[in-house]
């Protein structure tokens, strides 16, 4: 399919090495507290607050964790394509492909709140030559739909 993007999706121990990876090739460091974030966004099973982060992490340390530092990191994680920030919900997901650069649409389901990443460079690729003919630079599209996933459909 023209357009469509493919790329190798880690998990587990694998998706935790390719992000330490990513981020110490963007110069920064992988300390104790951003793997444990990282672990944490990665068991979510759909977007999470940094306040789900910060709750997550206060128990397995713990001790209280504030989230304004979670929400430091979560920033760091998306400027160095760690993880996507889905903007309509406040709320962050691990990036399965860290070492990938493009844009990304979600799915988002109204019903149970999962999110699914599409990659249609096409699709993207369009709005960003709509927003340069508009005499927009410096653009990052963020695409999402809302609607109902497959499982909650088939149950309505």
């Amino acid at each position: 399919m023209a357009g469509h993007h493919h790329h190798h999706e880690h998990s587990g121990d694998s998706l935790i090495e390719a992000a330490r990876a990513e981020l110490v090739d963007a110069g920064e460091q992988w300390t104790d507290m951003r793997g444990e974030v990282f672990q944490a966004l990665m068991d979510q099973s759909r977007p999470a607050s940094a306040y789900d982060i910060a709750e997550d992490v206060s128990k397995a340390r713990g001790k209280r964790v504030a989230a304004n530092s979670v929400y430091r990191i979560l920033d760091l994680f998306v400027k160095t394509n760690l993880a996507r920030r889905v903007e309509s919900a406040n709320a962050y997901v691990a990036n399965p492909h860290p070492g990938c650069r493009h844009d990304c649409i979600f799915l988002i389901c109204d019903s149970c709140g999962k999110a699914t990443h599409i990659d249609d460079d096409r699709l993207t690729g369009a709005l960003v030559n709509a927003a340069r003919e508009a005499g927009f630079a410096d653009i990052r599209p963020v695409v999402e739909l809302r609607g109902l996933c497959a499982e909650c459909s088939e149950d309505s």
